[in-house]
């Protein structure tokens, strides 16, 4: 199966891992990883201010904190996978990476906000579950 592990660096992000570990006939086996963390977008203000290089750089060191500990963990536990980063809003850069790799499951953390936060902040995961057709696994 191949999956989309939607991934920020939180505790949750550790907790979908430790998940994807413990079932391994959902990632095990034939099944590959896809896993993607998403950089928030800088204001254009940011870009004039300290360059367009600064920020990318910036941003590719802040993914790479997220994203070289998973890779050191799936190899560890000898998992298929490849991971990249992306700029933009996660809901819908998690959403475009799904169905770019064809993905059959999303697995992700929740933060679980509740209904409060998610008035007000919105939700990663309200935001991917609305817009996509495959399973979507919630870790919290």
């Amino acid at each position: 199966m191949k999956i989309l592990l939607a991934a920020d660096g939180s505790s949750y992000t550790k907790k979908a891992l430790a998940f994807l570990v413990t079932n391994p006939e959902i990632a095990g086996g034939e099944g590959h990883v896809v896993v993607i963390n998403v950089q928030p977008a800088m204001p254009p203000r940011v870009k004039s201010m300290v360059g367009a290089a600064a920020v990318q750089d910036y941003q590719r060191e802040e993914a790479e904190k997220v994203l070289r500990p998973i890779e050191k963990f799936l190899q560890r536990h000898e998992i298929a996978y490849t991971a990249r980063w992306v700029v933009g809003n996660p809901g819908v850069e998690i959403v475009k990476a799904a169905k770019k790799d064809k993905a059959q499951m999303i697995v992700m953390g929740t933060h679980g906000h509740g209904i409060l936060g998610r008035a007000i902040l919105g939700s990663v995961a309200q935001n991917v579950l609305t817009q996509i057709e495959i399973p979507v696994l919630l870790v919290k």
